[in-house]
C-alpha cells in the first residue's frame, strides 16, 4: 500500500510526486464531453484561436482532477476513508494541450476525528505546476484517513 495512515503524517511533510503527465488533446476532448461541458474555449479551435489565448484551453476541472490524481499514490492510496472537502481552489495560469504537469503536496493540518477514533483528518495543500514552473492549480484537500493498524 503506497498511501500513509493518519498517524504516519506530520505537519510540514512534503512530497514531490514522481509521476508527471503531458496533457493531450484527447484528454481535454474526452473530459469535456464526458462532463457535458460545451465551452468553445475547450472544444472549438477557431473560437479558441479568436480568444485572448489564441488556442484551446484545457478544461479546468480536468486540471484539478489531474492534480489530485497525481497525488493519490503517495498520499491516500489504500488509507482513505473519505475526501471531506476541497478549499481555496485557484487556477492562476491556463493549461494548454502539450503542457506537462507535475504535483507537490504539503501537510498543513492534522486533527483527530471526533466521531471516528480509528481515523483522523489530514489537510493537504496540493500544487500543480507546468513545465515552465508556473502554478496552474492549487487547493487544500481535507481527507479522513484511517489510523495504522495496531
Amino acid at each position: 500500500m503506497a498511501g500513509r495512515h493518519y498517524d504516519q503524517w506530520s505537519v510540514g511533510d512534503r512530497i514531490v510526486h514522481d509521476i508527471r503527465r503531458t496533457v493531450t488533446e484527447t484528454d481535454n476532448l474526452l473530459f469535456s464531453t464526458m462532463t457535458h461541458n460545451p465551452q468553445p474555449l475547450h472544444l472549438d479551435a477557431e473560437a479558441a484561436k479568436a480568444s485572448e489565448f489564441g488556442r484551446i484551453l484545457v478544461n479546468g476541472t480536468f486540471t484539478f482532477a489531474l492534480m489530485i490524481g497525481l497525488s493519490v499514490g503517495d498520499t491516500t492510496l489504500g488509507t482513505l476513508v473519505a475526501n471531506l472537502g476541497y478549499d481555496k481552489l485557484v487556477m492562476p495560469h491556463p493549461v494548454f494541450i502539450g503542457d506537462t504537469m507535475r504535483a507537490e503536496t504539503e501537510v498543513v493540518e492534522l486533527r483527530d476525528s471526533k466521531s471516528r477514533p480509528t481515523a483522523g483528518l489530514v489537510t493537504f495543500r496540493h500544487v500543480l505546476t507546468n513545465q515552465r514552473d508556473e502554478i496552474v492549480c492549487q487547493c487544500l484537500r481535507t481527507a479522513l484517513l484511517s489510523r495504522a493498524p495496531s
